[in-house]
């Protein structure tokens, strides 16, 4: 029975990849199966952004983080040489120091705590069969669009322009600065978990070999999704853009929207989804972590009660709004723009790193 269900993973992932390469292309279809690693490499190593902040708050476990901040040296060193020898055939992820990054950073970091996951968590979860999950990413879908659509006004609220350090300095220069300030991280909370070791008197953390070789391969697939899309790795859009079609699909027209009204949205909205690089990689995602999680025997997940329901539904329709307002989520904003040496990244990693210790502590009330 193992190796029918094993048989027909492999033949679903092969029809989603020459389905999509039919409608969009053989981009589409590299895109639907990095999308299928993107999944089986975050379900297989568990390798959550939420987890890895919430193990450091709750109990100083720094692993998660400093497997994130390898992820991050590993994915800029294979990108920004890319992007500066492209010819602006590779673009990064870059944007403005705004206000509504500061506020939306923020409110996603909390309300990501209480989904128990980000954009990509609550995909790949989805996938897995978490409950919550699917109370969650229809919510997300719709904060997500109205996010967009109201994306324009909250930029005009003012702030700093982007600062691009691979086109200012260079990716020699631009890549040292992130390996310093990944290196600082690690630094600081590795000293916050000996302080916590030292007062509680309590043993290291386990290792956890999964943490490491999901950052490898995550950077690996990020560096050749790179190539391939000619952008870094994204989550939100895709989302959104789904809960656009149901709302056009509804009878909402975005004529006069000020985000998906004009180009390129009003285009990506009119085409098929399958035709949206985001979408395609988010779909071969949540393919890719069904099969990781039923690979060698089914997922097992707790039954949530009523109420942490609704507050994870609550929760993904703030995370799709302020993903908005933050320029993407952990993948978008996190990862995608501190491997493009943009500064907003850093921005949105502090602002949102505060708002999960917050999230953590409303979490805690939730669900006691």
């Amino acid at each position: 029975m193992l190796y029918l269900t094993r048989l027909g993973f492999i033949l679903a992932s092969l029809a989603l990849i020459v389905g999509v390469a039919l409608v969009g292309g053989l981009r589409q279809g590299l895109l639907a199966l990095l999308g299928i690693g993107f999944g089986a490499v975050l379900q297989g190593a568990r390798f959550g952004f939420t987890t890895g902040w919430r193990n450091y708050i709750e109990r100083r476990d720094a692993q998660g983080i400093w497997a994130q901040m390898l992820l991050l040296v590993l994915a800029a060193a294979f990108t920004l040489p890319l992007i500066a020898d492209s010819g602006g055939e590779l673009v990064g992820a870059i944007a403005p120091l705004t206000i509504s990054l500061v506020l939306g950073a923020f409110l996603f970091g909390a309300a990501m705590q209480l989904a128990d996951g980000c954009g990509s968590g609550t995909l790949y979860k989805a996938g897995a069969g978490a409950p919550i999950s699917f109370a969650v990413l229809p919510t997300f879908a719709i904060g997500s669009f109205l996010g967009a659509s109201h994306q324009p006004g909250w930029i005009a609220l003012g702030g700093l322009p982007a600062i691009d350090l691979n086109t200012s300095l260079g990716w020699p220069t631009a890549l040292l600065i992130t390996v310093l300030g990944c290196a600082a991280v690690s630094w600081l909370v590795a000293r916050g978990a000996r302080r916590h070791q030292n007062e509680h008197k309590s043993p290291p953390a386990k290792w956890e070999m999964r943490w490491w070789m999901g950052a490898l391969l995550l950077a690996v697939l990020y560096a050749i999704h790179m190539i391939v899309a000619g952008q870094p790795w994204g989550i939100v859009y895709g989302i959104g853009l789904w809960g656009a079609k149901v709302f056009s699909a509804l009878g909402w027209s975005p004529v006069g929207d000020a985000f998906w009204g004009v180009a390129p949205h009003a285009q990506r909205l009119a085409e098929p989804v399958l035709a949206d690089v985001t979408s395609v990689t988010n779909f071969g995602l949540i393919l890719g972590a069904m099969a990781a999680s039923r690979w060698n025997h089914p997922a097992n997940f707790k039954s949530p009660n009523s109420r942490t329901l609704w507050v994870g539904a609550i929760a993904g329709l703030v995370m799709g709004y302020s993903a908005r307002m933050a320029f993407g989520c952990n993948v978008g904003a996190f990862l995608g723009g501190i491997a493009s040496a943009s500064i907003h990244g850093w921005v949105w990693f502090a602002l949102a790193f505060a708002g999960s210790i917050l999230g953590v502590r409303i979490r805690r009330r939730v669900n006691p």
